[in-house]
Formats: C-alpha cells, sequence, structure tokens
C-alpha cells in the first residue's frame, strides 16, 4: 500500500497539482494552464501528462501511489459526475472514471469549494475541528460545509452555496444567479465596494475614501482600520450581512467553527470581529460562543482538500 497522493485544484486559468504524505506533508507542488479548447477536451490528458512526469522526475512507482483527488469548479456527484463546469467548458462528464483511465489511479472528486473547506479543516484555519463551515470572499461568497470529517455535498451536490443566501429583500439589482438580495451582493469584495459607492454617492459626509483612485476591500478596510467613520460603516454593514446568514447556518447545521478565507480575509481580526458580533446578536442561546477562524492555507486549500479527498479518514 502506497503512502503518497495527488491533490488537483483544476481553475479556469491554471491547474495546482500537489503530491502529498498520507499525514498531510506537501512534497511538491506545481501548475500547468487551463486549455479549455474544444470543450476542455485536453484538461484531464495534460492533467494525466503532468503526474506521469512528476511520477518519472521523483523515481516514484505505482505502487507508491494511494490515487487522486480533484477538485473542480462546479457541482459533482458522489459518483464523481460533472454535471457542468462552465468556466473550463465542460458538459456531463465522469471526471473520477475518466482519469482513472486515462492515470490507472483511483481518483475522487469534488467541488473546489468543498475541497477547500475540506483542506482547511485538515491542514489549515479549520485543524483540530470536524464540524465545520467555511466562507470564502472572494469576487463572490463562496462555501463549504464539512460534518463529521466529511464533505456535505446535498443531492445536487451544490450544498454549502452560502453566498446565495438572502439577507435583503429590498435589493433591486439581481445576483447572477438571478435572485435579489444575496449575500454575494453585500459580503464579496465587489460587494463591499458597491455598497460603499452607494454610501459615498448617497451622503456628503468626508471620508478618505473619497479621495481613493481605485476603491478595493483592502482600502475601505485600511480605512476603517485608521477611524475613518464612512468605512467603519461600511465594514459594519458586511459583518452584519455575514452575521444574520451565518446564523441562519448555524441553525441548521450548528458546526463548531466558522473558517473564513478568500481576499477579503486578509483585513485578519477586524473581520472576524465584526462577523462574530453580527452572528452574537442574531443567533440562538444554544448557538452563540461559535469559533471564528481565518483560513491559513491560501491557494493551496484546494490541493489540500483534494489530497484528503482520496485519503479519507
Amino acid at each position: 500500500m502506497g503512502n503518497l497522493c495527488f491533490g488537483i485544484d483544476i481553475g479556469g486559468t491554471s491547474v495546482k497539482l500537489g503530491l502529498f504524505t498520507q499525514d498531510g506533508e506537501l512534497l511538491d507542488n506545481w501548475e500547468i494552464p487551463t486549455r479549455k479548447e474544444e470543450k476542455g477536451s485536453f484538461i484531464l490528458r495534460d492533467v494525466a501528462a503532468s503526474l506521469e512526469k512528476k511520477i518519472a522526475e521523483k523515481s516514484l512507482k505505482e505502487e507508491d501511489i494511494i490515487g487522486i483527488g480533484i477538485g473542480v469548479p462546479g457541482p459533482v456527484k458522489e459518483d464523481g459526475t460533472v454535471i457542468q463546469c462552465v468556466n473550463l467548458g465542460w458538459g456531463i462528464i465522469n471526471v473520477a472514471k475518466e482519469m482513472k483511465a486515462l492515470t490507472g489511479f483511483e481518483t475522487k472528486v469534488g467541488n473546489d469549494a468543498n475541497v477547500a473547506a475540506l483542506g482547511e479543516m485538515w491542514q489549515g484555519g479549520g485543524k483540530g475541528y470536524q464540524d465545520i463551515i467555511m466562507v470564502t470572499l472572494g469576487t463572490g461568497v463562496g462555501g463549504g460545509v464539512i460534518l463529521g470529517g466529511k464533505i456535505v455535498t446535498g443531492s445536487n451536490g451544490a450544498a454549502g452555496e452560502i453566498g446565495h443566501i438572502t439577507v435583503s429583500y429590498d435589493e433591486p439589482e439581481s445576483c447572477n444567479c438571478t435572485k435579489h438580495g444575496c449575500l454575494e451582493q453585500f459580503a464579496s469584495a465587489t460587494g463591499i465596494v458597491k455598497e460603499t459607492r452607494r454610501m459615498l454617492e448617497g451622503s456628503t459626509e468626508a471620508s478618505s475614501l473619497r479621495e481613493v483612485s481605485s476603491l478595493s476591500a483592502k482600502a475601505i478596510f485600511d480605512a476603517a482600520k485608521e477611524g475613518d467613520a464612512l468605512a467603519l460603516r461600511c465594514v459594519d454593514q458586511l459583518g452584519r450581512y455575514l452575521g444574520i446568514a451565518l446564523s441562519h447556518v448555524a441553525a441548521v447545521v450548528d458546526p463548531e467553527a466558522f473558517v473564513i478565507g478568500g481576499g477579503v480575509s486578509k483585513a485578519g481580526e477586524m473581520l472576524l470581529d465584526v462577523i462574530k458580533k453580527h452572528f452574537e446578536q442574531n443567533v440562538m442561546l444554544a448557538l452563540k460562543g461559535k469559533e471564528f477562524k481565518l483560513a491559513t492555507l491560501g491557494n493551496d486549500a484546494g490541493i489540500y482538500g483534494s489530497a484528503k479527498l482520496i485519503l479519507g479518514k
């Protein structure tokens, strides 16, 4: 029985690959471009070729390898079938079956946000917990649910879509999902910028943000840390929407901890403090006192989680 595995995170621009021990030590990691031509038909073949090259480079034997874990940007069924990955050009494809045919190695597949959550539970900000919710605050708001150390996928592989919990019933603009008032519209990096612009345009209040040529989530948090009153209100509103949404999630899942990742999480403890404040104000008594942690694996969370996917317990 081998003691090594590969964790793979397939993104729209690049594929990240990692070689791991079964104890979670990352021995090597590298990237290859994602070739999306011809409906993404090259992607898995390129991955298989890259793995074959790495095995030769490391002088590994077939029996050294436990298997392959893969994260993909779309819903995944239990048998490794991807329903659709628009960013990759894929329709319905059984990635697990295709990859095993190409490499000979056992393969397990999961949604990229879910495997990132699994990675953070295994070796990142959620280490030491078995029941966590991962919230990724980037261009959108992603999520992953881990219970008993296992990913919760749901019947269609779409569990954990925290970004599409409705937090405002008065929002006139539609979300990318076609709904109105989704958490993603307020708590993503683009959402907080949009809401801050609304506040700036709706008042004449003095703010250092009026001098910022290119408004960003980082600029807003930096201004808040300097005590800018308008920026502080923007950050508080972000925390309020997140706190409300996560109080709803807690009522269904009752996790031990929430792990916050993505670009906005670089704001650090200030972000955690404001989320926790509003979470505590909105959650029922039996669910108070949850832990809030920052993700620590960054862009490697996906390869860690994919590796854990094939390793199981």
